[in-house]
């Protein structure tokens, strides 16, 4: 016989300890990357007003930074440079002692256990806003293409762990293979953002990145919010030119992309939980409608549950302290 009352399937929901030992996704703290935004100057660390707890850091508070996040046990971090100055080539991108350079080699010797991930794009650095190169009023494809390869191996020089071109040119992973293994730098990692979709949850990223673009929008580089396939295509080629790990961007609303990819491969697979996301939390916790721990876990474990084999969070030095 089959079906209640022989099945109960609340048995095993009656108590905590019960519920622990049947859980079937398990959220730990090293799942997480923590996004860090870096600038030139001293002393200084100021609140991004959209993205609670969240801060444009100055170097010197970069090191004390980077040490309270390894003491909570977060094994990575991810670095976003806002550069002394820009232009339309976003040259402080691929400069060796540019910021973001500078901070590489500053969390190497204030945590050297910490691992160092580096977004790879020129959207921060050009006084356009965008990614890439601009010929006539478009971001050209190839033309960026060296100056993606050349900001990985600039990173890469400076002791990053891994790079993670952000950008959206097609060819950009091969580009950057190619560049780092004949600087001899073979065995850095590639974490590229493979379907990173033209989202309106990134607004207040570029309020901390300082990063909007100055015209138009990037929808015609970053991909359709409606569409699967095209991410699956998307994830196939960057897998076929050499990545290490693919993103899905942004996470919350793309919960069956990454478990589709889980799927297809067996890539360790990256989500990036987008400040947007993070803000909607925060927002809506201040308010007093919602309870800001118990929500906050459970979008982290929705997507763990999807398939993420690594989650970059905003949320990830406070969600180390509850989990311990």
């Amino acid at each position: 016989m089959s079906g209640f009352p022989l099945q109960r399937l609340r048995r095993l929901r009656r108590t905590a300890p019960l519920r622990r030992l049947v859980s079937e996704t398990s959220l730990a703290v090293d799942d997480f990357i923590y996004p860090l935004f870096v600038t030139h100057g001293k002393g200084i660390k100021t609140e991004i007003p959209s993205m609670p707890g969240n801060y444009q850091l100055s170097l010197d508070e970069l090191e004390r930074e980077a040490a309270e996040v390894a003491e909570l046990g977060i094994p990575a971090v991810l670095l976003f440079g806002l550069p002394a100055s820009k232009d339309p080539v976003g040259s402080e991108a691929f400069a060796f002692d540019g910021v973001v350079q500078q901070a590489v080699r500053v969390i190497k010797r204030a945590a050297p256990e910490l691992l160092v991930v580096t977004d790879v794009c020129l959207c921060e650095y050009t006084s356009h806003g965008h990614c890439g190169v601009v010929v006539d009023g478009y971001v050209h494809n190839d033309q960026t293409l060296d100056l993606i390869a050349r900001t990985a191996w600039s990173h890469a020089e400076a002791g990053a762990d891994i790079v993670a071109p952000s950008d959206m040119m097609d060819g950009r992973v091969a580009a950057i293979r190619s560049i780092l293994d004949e600087n001899g730098f073979e065995t850095t990692p590639i974490m590229a953002y493979s379907a990173k979709y033209a989202s309106g949850f990134y607004g207040p990223f570029r309020e901390a990145a300082e990063s909007t673009p100055q015209f138009g929008d990037r929808s015609a580089y970053q991909m359709d919010p409606s569409n699967v396939r095209e991410a699956l295509r998307e994830i196939d080629l960057d897998v076929q030119e050499g990545a290490d790990i693919v993103m899905v961007k942004p996470a919350l609303a793309y919960l069956d992309i990454i478990a589709k990819a889980r799927q297809r491969l067996d890539h360790p697979i990256a989500a990036y939980n987008v400040s947007g996301e993070f803000a909607m939390v925060k927002a809506a916790a201040r308010n007093g409608w919602i309870d800001e721990r118990r929500v906050t876990l459970e979008i982290l474990t929705g997507i763990k549950r999807a398939g993420a084999d690594i989650i970059i969070t905003y949320h990830a030095k406070e969600v180390a302290k509850w989990l311990k």
